[in-house]
């Protein structure tokens, strides 16, 4: 026999004792209450774990009056027989209520009616509002009445609030973590009440998967929450709490709650539902928490090193990695992932193999995908197309971004082989300004870059990231900043000059915060592994020691006539159809590149709509529209001989 069918006699034969002791209270006929206990007890053999009655008063503290009117309450809906001698003898009502317990029922104390005592604390039975509470109709709720039939599920009112967490990869040295917590609970004294675990540190999807193999090793279900997704009214925060102690006193279960990403309030709300609940919490945070009313375990759940990630990457790939001979150090070097993602990572380039492209080069891809999403709620990518032969630079302009290419390539073996990213990781990351007048090939050079080293250029809008309330600005770049670090990308902050100005003595608290803003930004760009790049008009209006702190400074000039006759010839694609193109001629327009390439496709428009080539008067036309567009006059002396 099943524990179930055990379970389901053994409850029959308890409510069968109960409803004796009523109809002997109702004057009905004397039941054998021997032969009902002699039931009861061969019921109890046939069981090989407790029954859930026995289970239900164990886990809530109910003295046998409380435990008998969960029964009575139970009886009224599992037994029609039951609720009919009831109805018999309260006037036709099949209801239970609590003057009829107290009556009827052995060991009976008055402390039971109390709100504070197990059976309305924890909603085991609920008497019906707006009536005396002795005579009100009293009905067990219907997640208990189930959990006693041998039915679990999570109570429907905590089921759009909770999910069930899902099991996550590990490294050795997390999973090791989770194996720790879960004998520092084993070990626990049960008469004290267990601390919320904070879950910190950079890992998101490991924390996850720590708090559910904690579980796993303790053998109970984990659940997890938002804190954006709890109720936030007090009222109903506190009945969520409580029913969800309910359900992990009925069922075990653990409950995780995110606030990494929740906003102060969400944040505080949450830590008050954590508070209230006395049971296993897991808190997923990225920093550690103030203000806890208990005790709170601080665990710190950081990404894998380079080592660590270069054997999960072994594991991920299997055979073919003895193939990849250096390439692994390049992966960990270049993008920071946890063992979730590098086993995405491996498992969407091994599920769909491409034999005419190396592996290592679908590896290095497939990490650049596995990183966007999370970068591409917060900025702009933009997708570089443009190569050196795209560049039209003075020679040292292009020897300094040649030689930040090579720093940005060879990080690996300079701060890992030889040792330089063991001191520290202040000072490792490649920052560099890019100065000059608009339009002088700043964000093309940082296209080439990105291009050059096969990384994923964004652009952050700094409309979103600055804000006038304290503290937010930093948040915005820390958020940035933290998923960026995942796939190493190249991020371009264009028109730096609004958040990276100079630094103001400080006269009020708005002072104070701006210049701490910088000071956030100088210490993340420093950290940063890969390669950050600031844009300015105007270098003179950044801030000088924070212009000292930065790898890289290259000044882009105006171009000279060399220069834009050079950017002319290189404007046009090798498929568009030119007829009589002067560079020479053309190079005389006292513009930017950037200008050059606005008119030339504007110029190629114009063509197309003519059906003809490009020639020397669609570029004439484009180049009064591109003047006039920025009120700027067109002397002859430029366009002579143009047409």
């Amino acid at each position: 026999m099943s524990w179930a069918e055990a379970n389901q006699r053994y409850l029959g034969a308890a409510i069968a004792l109960v409803r004796a002791g009523v109809e002997r209270h109702l004057g009905g006929a004397p039941p054998d209450e021997g032969a009902l206990q002699a039931r009861l007890e061969e019921a109890a053999r046939e069981l090989e774990a407790p029954p859930s009655i026995d289970a239900l008063t164990a886990r809530f503290g109910l003295s046998p009056f409380e435990r008998a009117v969960v029964l009575l309450c139970a009886g009224c809906e599992l037994d029609s027989g039951f609720a009919a001698v009831i109805a018999r003898g309260r006037g036709g009502v099949p209801q239970a209520s609590f003057s009829l317990a107290l009556a009827a029922l052995p060991q009976a104390h008055w402390s039971a009616l109390a709100p504070t005592a197990p059976l309305r604390a924890w909603h085991l039975v609920e008497p019906a509002q707006g009536e005396p509470l002795t005579t009100a109709p009293l009905r067990i709720d219907e997640r208990i009445l189930h959990y006693l039939t041998g039915i679990s599920y999570i109570d429907e009112r905590c089921q759009p609030l909770v999910a069930p967490v899902p099991p996550a990869a590990l490294s050795d040295t997390q999973a090791e973590t989770a194996q720790r917590i879960a004998r520092a609970l084993a070990a626990a004294d049960p008469s004290h009440p267990l601390p919320r675990i904070e879950l910190a540190g950079s890992d998101g999807g490991a924390k996850r998967g720590v708090a559910r193999m904690v579980c796993d090793l303790l053998a109970i279900p984990l659940y997890g929450t938002d804190a954006a997704d709890l109720p936030q009214p007090l009222a109903d925060r506190d009945q969520f709490a409580r029913l969800w102690q309910r359900e992990a006193l009925l069922d075990g279960a653990a409950l995780l709650i995110d606030i990494e990403e929740a906003t102060p309030e969400q944040r505080r709300a949450a830590m008050a539902v954590a508070d209230r609940i006395g049971t296993l919490v897991f808190v997923r945070t990225r920093e550690p928490q103030r203000g806890w009313r208990g005790t709170a375990l601080r665990i710190d759940v950081s990404k894998p090193g380079p080592a660590e990630q270069r054997d999960l990457w072994r594991r991920a790939i299997g055979p073919e990695s003895a193939l990849l001979n250096g390439d692994l150090d390049v992966l960990a070097s270049h993008f920071d992932l946890g063992a979730a993602s590098i086993a995405s990572a491996a498992y969407q380039v091994l599920a769909f193999p491409d034999p005419g492209e190396p592996l290592a080069r679908r590896l290095w891809d497939s990490c650049r995908a596995e990183a966007r999403p999370r970068l591409d709620d917060l900025a702009r990518r933009v997708i570089p197309a443009a190569g050196w032969e795209d560049l039209v630079l003075p020679e040292p302009q292009l020897q300094t971004l040649r030689e930040i290419a090579a720093q940005a390539a060879q990080r690996a073996k300079v701060y890992e082989q030889w040792g330089f990213g063991t001191r520290g990781t202040r000072g490792l990351g490649i920052s560099t300004l890019f100065a000059g007048p608009s339009g002088t090939g700043k964000t093309l050079a940082a296209e080439v870059l990105a291009n050059a080293l096969r990384l994923d250029l964004y652009v952050i809008d700094l409309s979103a990231v600055v804000s006038k309330y304290i503290g937010q600005t930093e948040e915005n770049l820390r958020k940035v900043f933290d998923a960026a670090e995942e796939g190493g990308a190249v991020l371009l902050f264009d028109e730096a000059d609004a958040l990276f100005g100079k630094r103001t003595e400080v006269k009020d608290s708005h002072d104070r915060y701006a210049n701490i803003e910088v000071s956030y930004l100088l210490q993340r760009m420093e950290a940063y592994r890969g390669l950050v790049i600031l844009t300015t008009n105007l270098r003179t209006s950044l801030d000088t020691a924070f212009l000292r702190r930065l790898r890289f400074i290259v000044n882009f000039p105006f171009p000279d006539p060399q220069q834009r006759s050079e950017i002319w010839r290189r404007v046009f694609p090798s498929l568009t159809p030119l007829e009589a193109i002067d560079p020479a001629k053309l190079a005389r327009l006292n513009v930017a590149g950037g200008h050059i390439r606005n008119i030339a496709i504007n110029a190629a428009f114009l063509a197309a709509a003519a059906g003809e080539p490009v020639r020397m008067q669609h570029l004439l036309s484009a180049a009064r529209s591109e003047c006039a567009k920025i009120e700027r006059p067109l002397t002859d002396a430029e366009t002579a001989g143009w047409v």
